[in-house]
């Protein structure tokens, strides 16, 4: 088994990582303010949690590594990440789909076309699905953003011995 890297691409985005702060601190000033005036409870430990929950997305879903080597793709995501063996790609193409897109940013997990998708995501970047041959639990095609969607999937089809024809 070779863990040779033959490509790596490091995605992020400055607007989400703004919003997650912003959301962060939207929660964190009333939980100031209603810990101050009252004492800890409810309200407190609600916006304490919600403050929290946007401080994990600021820091996980800051950057998306995608490394491929000669045997899998690996996709980071904080501390989340999936590997995918090329011999259990079935399939790889551009996602086209709209509705997916309104999902946000992170990692999401839905039905598209019948197929339940995990979804590594930005909102703004094109995606690359790879369908597997073998479902990983419920899973059955794998989404990710990048920059370089061509040159990816090129890639990929190369190292699981496909067609450049799509999904």
């Amino acid at each position: 088994m070779s863990d040779k890297l033959i490509y790596l691409e490091q995605v992020s985005s400055r607007r989400t990582g703004v919003l997650f702060i912003i959301l962060m601190i939207a929660f964190f000033i009333p939980f100031i303010w209603v810990a101050r005036t009252s004492l800890f409870g409810g309200w407190s430990t609600f916006f304490f949690c919600l403050s929290a929950f946007f401080l994990f997305y600021a820091v996980n879903y800051r950057t998306l590594i995608i490394r491929l080597t000669e045997e899998t793709i690996r996709l980071k995501f904080g501390v989340f990440s999936r590997n995918i063996p090329y011999d259990n790609i079935e399939n790889c193409f551009l996602d086209t789909s709209v509705a997916p897109r309104s999902g946000g940013a992170g990692i999401h997990f839905m039905f598209i076309k019948g197929r339940y998708t995990a979804m590594f995501n930005f909102i703004e970047y094109d995606r690359v699905v790879v369908s597997l041959k073998v479902r990983k639990g419920p899973v059955r095609d794998i989404a990710f953003s990048s920059r370089q969607t061509e040159e990816l999937m090129q890639i990929i089809r190369e190292k699981a011995g496909l067609q450049a024809a799509g999904g």
